[in-house]
């Protein structure tokens, strides 16, 4: 197939970022428009205005097992600027601390040692999820297809103490919705690639700098490939050769990557690609699950470790934003029953949830506060909507091609989603195979070699 001689992408969110910079290293002229006045999308930053300081919209953060994000920040030059840290600290209410961090011993055991000394779940509990971990390295996981997590939780004899403890704090920081309604498969991957594969897989990697900073290479490296990057564009139209955007103007291309929002993508798209494309008629399938982001400043350091898990609290994580420990950013996955309260509402439950955790926090005043809602933070991924996710390619030649963590990537709603369906919509418009751009997925260690297959298997276990 003959290289295009230009291509629209449409968003500068990470999925655009890495769908422009492959096709401006092929040395292929790309037009990247965002509406925004910087890139990043959702992962991005913006200026308080109450401080004038550029903070994130929400915290974000990456895992060892997140190959495809992990070269895309090493294309932008932006590993240096980002922390890796290879312990996670649970708090209990009162203080009581435990602090999970991986031991030499051949996967999956290299968190035993640790996971057996943590006091956030009483023995019998810590039994029953020992057993279920072993038994998810041996999952295939279109066994359960159609099926939610909590499914098998209940098939595997989890009880409601370390669901509380333990599964639902993991599986709602990383899908963004409770384990009764998480697809399966995509929560199995979650703890097979993540925190089963390789102890180098659950490192936590978390930027040490706005956000907006790790992308400021992106508009360089495509203009040096012969593409220009608009800023402050907003894409009103579209089909498969053509953008038209809101100041009138109509942009054509050999080809089109779409990457908007897939709400946008929908309302956007021509009504012919629209009525032509059955991947977008399956669009309305996609349903949304919110995010909120509480930045605090408090007039003592009240944090002494990088980032926390908060036992039993409405409050997931907590995050140091400084060497002291005096700003943090607290986030509330899965957060709905956060949206209709107001700010001062929110801030005073995040803060009794620090307080109940972190006793320095208890003599602490806040000195400045920021919550940010993100009510369309991610897609929903539930069984319906694992359905619904359509495919980066179109189904006829030449058609739009699609890309965002809502699409098919096999990850729930991350930045290594995002980043792998902008690699495979770049391989597409080049008429390469989706996948030929890809960094490989960490392969398991010890007793697990060779289990990527027998996890992604289509066999039924019999």
């Amino acid at each position: 197939m003959t290289p295009p001689g230009r291509v629209l992408v449409l968003g500068g969110g990470l999925a655009g970022i890495a769908a422009a910079l492959r096709l401006a290293e092929r040395r292929v002229p790309v037009t990247l428009l965002e509406t925004r006045k910087r890139l990043g999308g959702r992962a991005t930053s913006f200026v308080d205005p109450r401080t004038g300081e550029t903070i994130d919209n929400c915290q974000h953060i990456a895992m060892g097992c997140c190959t495809n994000y992990i070269d895309l920040m090493r294309r932008l030059g932006g590993l240096g600027l980002m922390r890796w840290d290879r312990e996670q600290t649970w708090l209990e209410p009162g203080g009581r601390r435990s602090t999970i961090r991986p031991a030499p011993l051949p996967a999956p055991a290299q968190f035993s040692p640790s996971f057996a000394a943590a006091r956030f779940l009483p023995a019998g509990s810590k039994q029953r999820v020992a057993r279920a971990l072993l038994s998810l390295a041996r999952v295939r996981r279109r066994d359960w297809t159609g099926r939610t997590f909590g499914d098998w939780l209940d098939a595997r004899g989890q009880r409601e103490p370390e669901r509380a403890r333990f599964w639902d704090p993991v599986v709602i920081s990383a899908c963004n919705l409770a384990p009764a309604q998480t697809d399966a498969p995509v929560a199995i991957k979650v703890f097979q690639e993540g925190f089963l594969a390789s102890a180098r897989a659950a490192s936590i990697g978390v930027a040490t700098v706005p956000l907006v900073r790790l992308y400021d290479p992106a508009e360089r490296a495509v203009r040096e490939g012969g593409g220009t990057v608009e800023l402050g564009a907003s894409v009103t139209r579209f089909d498969e050769r053509s953008a038209t955007l809101s100041d009138g103007r109509t942009l054509e291309a050999d080809r089109v990557i779409c990457t908007l929002p897939w709400e946008r993508a929908a309302k956007a798209a021509d009504p012919g690609v629209a009525a032509s494309d059955p991947r977008f008629a399956g669009l309305d399938a996609l349903g949304h699950s919110p995010i909120l982001g509480v930045h605090l400043v408090f007039d003592r350091p009240v944090l002494d470790v990088p980032h926390a898990v908060l036992v039993d609290a409405g409050t997931q994580w907590v995050f140091r934003k400084d060497a002291a420990g005096r700003r943090l950013h607290a986030v509330i996955s899965a957060a709905d029953d956060w949206m209709g309260l107001d700010e001062p509402a929110i801030v005073e439950r995040v803060v009794k949830d620090l307080a109940d955790r972190l006793p320095a926090a208890r003599r602490a005043v806040v000195e400045s506060f920021r919550a940010v809602k993100e009510k369309r933070a991610t897609f929903a991924a539930t069984p319906r909507g694992e359905r619904a996710r359509p495919g980066q390619l179109p189904s006829e030649p030449g058609g739009v091609l699609l890309a965002g963590c809502y699409t098919q990537t096999g990850w729930p709603a991350t930045m290594e989603g995002a980043v792998r369906s902008g690699y495979m919509a770049a391989a597409g418009a080049l008429g390469e195979a989706p996948g030929s751009m890809l960094v490989p997925d960490l392969p398991p260690r010890g007793f697990l070699r060779g289990a990527q297959r027998r996890w992604t298997s289509e066999e039924h276990d019999t």
